[in-house]
């Protein structure tokens, strides 16, 4: 009566319902199971059906279909012969009393100091204390313990899609010795935790195992809870309770690794094609990226080569617009030049001088300038001709030498004609420098 009434508080705590009847009900529905109602609570307030039926009337069946939590309860044996019944009925008021009393020692003690196991500071730490006490009172030989917290050892059950074999140990329960000596390091045992599950362990005296009791709400001790990843999370299929002989206890755990397999292999399938969804999209997303930067590099191509036309053209035009600018300014210097020249002396002045100029297109050009005149004006009148080039020498041919018709650091001013030496009539060469 005592645990059924801790069963409702725990109820009530964990689902929010103020009526204790129908806590009560509920609670009764379910054989009294605390975390089968808690579940079908939970998934009434998500919108999933009730997995509520009738209590079978073999408990040690499971039906896989409404995802009942298979449990095996170990009783103690009941007594045999008049003595161990004689035995039996004068201990009872005894050990009636001493749980009672305990049970309220511990209550009250609740209101007055807080459980420090409440506060789990180091839960590793928790693990390998209770290893090495173990190993002390059993020795080595024993399934392979994890070595982490119970919540890696969650997360690695469901990462490795394998079964997690939680042990909660009773240090003060009169059957967690002989479990522990004969039925855990068992070598049967061993070799199947070892193979089949991964196999998590310790003591409801520390502050982690208390905080895993909390959790799977044992009823007595030893204590197994088998875990795996149901319905895309991790779920108490089997509970095993009691003291339970090596036999039994590898017939149940295999008993349950069986009609839970379907589940683990349904979920290496569900994630075995979520990776494949997933890799075909990663190549599907790489190829697309490929094509992308393919299209982007074609595009980026497209521009430099317009760019590069662009600038071509905008250079062409440059050049054009320089060189028709060149043009019209070398245009209007010959203009301003032949308008700055003297005019041409008559043939009967005596100090005239008749210069034929032979251009480098072969053409002849004729004038006469006056002796007392620069070779600058020869100079002027040549650039003023259409035909004559941009750049040029006059040279004289007997002596053969140029004339300095331009002022330069030995001719700071050219000389006349007179002084330059020719004749009243002479022939002079236009000697072009245009690409020099």
């Amino acid at each position: 009566a005592h645990k059924r009434r801790r069963k409702q508080f725990w109820y009530l705590d964990l689902t929010g319902i103020e009526s204790m009847d129908q806590c009560r009900h509920t609670l009764e529905q379910h054989n009294w199971n605390i975390e089968a109602a808690v579940q079908d609570r939970l998934n009434e307030q998500e919108g999933v059906p009730s997995v509520f039926n009738p209590p079978p009337s073999r408990p040690l069946q499971v039906n896989t279909a409404d995802h009942r939590i298979y449990s095996y309860v170990v009783s103690r044996p009941q007594p045999r012969g008049l003595l161990g019944w004689g035995y039996y009925l004068i201990m009872l008021p005894f050990r009636f009393t001493y749980y009672t009393i305990l049970d309220i020692f511990r209550f009250a003690l609740r209101f007055i100091r807080p459980d420090p196991r409440s506060r789990v500071t180091d839960p590793v730490g928790d693990i390998v204390s209770f290893m090495h006490s173990f190993e002390e009172k059993y020795g080595r030989a024993h399934p392979v313990f994890y070595q982490g917290t119970y919540s890696q050892a969650l997360n690695d059950a469901k990462r490795e899609l394998r079964f997690l074999l939680v042990y909660l140990h009773g240090d003060d329960h009169q059957d967690s010795d002989e479990f522990c000596r004969n039925t855990l390091c068992a070598p049967e045992v061993i070799s199947l935790i070892n193979t089949r599950m991964l196999f998590w362990a310790c003591s409801t005296n520390k502050p982690e195992g208390y905080r895993v009791s909390q959790a799977l709400r044992e009823n007595t001790y030893p204590f197994l809870a088998m875990i795996m990843l149901k319905d895309r999370r991790m779920t108490v299929v089997g509970r095993l309770e009691g003291l339970i002989q090596p036999d039994d206890l590898i017939n149940q755990l295999t008993f349950i690794m069986d009609a839970n397999q379907t589940y683990l292999v349904s979920e290496r399938l569900e994630r075995e094609e979520r990776n494949q969804t997933q890799v075909l999209r990663q190549q599907q997303d790489e190829a697309y990226l490929a094509s992308l930067r393919a299209d982007q590099e074609k595009e980026r191509k497209k521009r430099e080569e317009r760019e590069r036309k662009r600038r071509k053209e905008e250079e062409v035009q440059q050049q054009k617009l320089a060189e028709e600018r060149r043009r019209r300014n070398l245009q209007e210097e010959k203009e301003r030049k032949l308008e700055c020249l003297p005019p041409e002396p008559s043939p009967d002045d005596p100090e005239s001088v008749k210069i034929i100029f032979k251009l480098p297109n072969d053409s002849r050009v004729e004038r006469r300038f006056h002796f007392s005149q620069s070779l600058t004006v020869i100079h002027d009148f040549l650039f003023s001709l259409k035909e004559s080039p941009e750049k040029f020498q006059i040279e004289a041919n007997f002596p053969r030498r140029v004339l300095p018709c331009i002022p330069s650091e030995e001719w700071p001013n050219p000389p006349t004609l007179q002084e330059a030496g020719l004749s009243h009539t002479e022939v002079l060469f236009v000697q072009d420098l245009t690409d020099e």
